[in-house]
C-alpha cells in the first residue's frame, strides 16, 4: 500500500505543480500574444486561440467568468455558461491560460451603463451611471479549456 501511495503521489505531482486544469487544460500550441489579438481582433474571429493573463476578478456567485489582465491597459473576460467550468475565487492574482474563441462586443452608451451596473452588482460594488461618458467594447473569450497556475 505504501508503495502504491508513493507511486501515486509521484505521478500526480506534476498536475498539482502545474495548476488547475479545466477540460484538459489550455492548448499551448495555440498561444498568441494579446497585443497581436487586440491590434486586429476581427482577424481572430471564429478562430480558437490561447491567451494568457493575470486573473483580476472572478464571478463571486457561480465562478462563470473571470477577467484576465492581458496587457498593461487591457483586460479580457473569459466567460462560460453557468456550470460548464467553475473558476475559483482563489484564482485571483494567478496566471491563467485560456483556449477558446474571442469576440469583440461593441455596446452603445445605454448598454455600456447596464453592463457596468450588472458587473458592479455581481461584485457587490457601488456604481454611478452618470460617470459613464462613452460606449465601450468588451472582449470576451468563450473557452473550451483553461489552465490556472498555482
Amino acid at each position: 500500500m505504501k508503495r502504491f501511495l508513493s507511486v501515486w503521489v509521484l505521478c500526480c505531482m506534476p498536475l498539482i505543480v502545474n495548476g488547475t486544469e479545466f477540460s484538459g487544460g489550455a492548448d499551448m500550441s495555440k498561444l498568441v500574444t494579446a497585443k497581436e489579438v487586440l491590434a486586429d481582433i476581427s482577424r481572430f474571429d471564429g478562430t480558437e486561440i490561447t491567451l494568457t493573463g493575470t486573473v483580476m476578478k472572478v464571478c463571486k456567485k457561480r465562478g462563470c467568468w473571470m477577467s484576465l489582465k492581458v496587457t498593461e491597459q487591457e483586460e479580457i473576460t473569459v466567460k462560460v455558461k453557468d456550470g460548464d467550468m467553475v473558476f475559483p475565487l482563489s484564482a485571483i492574482g494567478k496566471k491563467a491560460y485560456a483556449t477558446g474563441v474571442i469576440t469583440a462586443n461593441k455596446m452603445d452608451l445605454d448598454k455600456t451603463k447596464k453592463y457596468l451596473a450588472h458587473k458592479a452588482l455581481e461584485n457587490g460594488e457601488a456604481f454611478d451611471a452618470s460617470t459613464v461618458k462613452a460606449p465601450m467594447s468588451v472582449n470576451i473569450l468563450k473557452p473550451s479549456a483553461v489552465t490556472i497556475s498555482h
